[in-house]
Parts: structure tokens; sequence; C-alpha cells
């Protein structure tokens, strides 16, 4: 699995001190692309797939595509979190749309 970054959306967190995806990524792979001030991820091959820049991302720039031999072409799984719950979205490859609510234990 890899990472996809909504350039639209992502705003290279203005309003931080720096950019969560980039200061929370265990393997140091997140990083802003100084010409954009957007975040990309240095090296596809190297992400382990733990998806804290999914979940850190304040904006939901950030989604994990998974990969075909898992859900085929086109499906996607984006977490949000809230306050006390996560709440994933997975997009199936032929457009349907499914929500799970997992509690926080923090």
């Amino acid at each position: 699995m890899t990472v996809k970054i909504d350039l639209k959306r992502c705003n290279g967190c203005k309003n931080l001190d720096a950019p969560r995806c980039e200061k929370l990524c265990p393997g140091d792979l997140m990083t802003l692309n100084p010409e954009t001030g957007k975040a990309y991820i240095r090296s596809e091959a190297d992400c382990w797939d733990c998806m804290v820049c999914v979940k850190a991302c304040p904006m939901l720039a950030i989604e994990t595509k998974l990969p075909y031999t898992l859900a085929y072409f086109g499906a996607s799984l984006k977490p949000k979190t809230g306050k006390d719950k996560i709440t994933w979205t997975l997009k199936n490859s032929d457009g349907t749309v499914e929500t799970f609510e997992i509690e926080t234990r923090f």
C-alpha cells in the first residue's frame, strides 16, 4: 500500500509549527515539497503502511490506496479521527462506500 496526497486539500499545515505528517511519520518519509509547500512521500517503497500520516492530517488530504490484490482498482481507505473514535471510510472499486467506527483507547 501507499498513501495518496490530495494536493488541493493539503495546505502544508500552515497554522502549525511543523506539518503533522512530517512530524509523526516514524519512517521519516513524509516531508514538504519546497516548491509547492505541499506534502509528499519521499519513497513509497519504504512506507510500512502505519497510516500515522493519514490519521494525523488535519485537512484530510492523505488517504491510503489499497493494492489491487486486496481491493481492486480504485479502492481507498480513509480514517477521520475524532475525540473518542476513529471513523474509517472504505470506498470500494464499484463506488459503494462503507464506514466503520472504532473507539479510541487513550
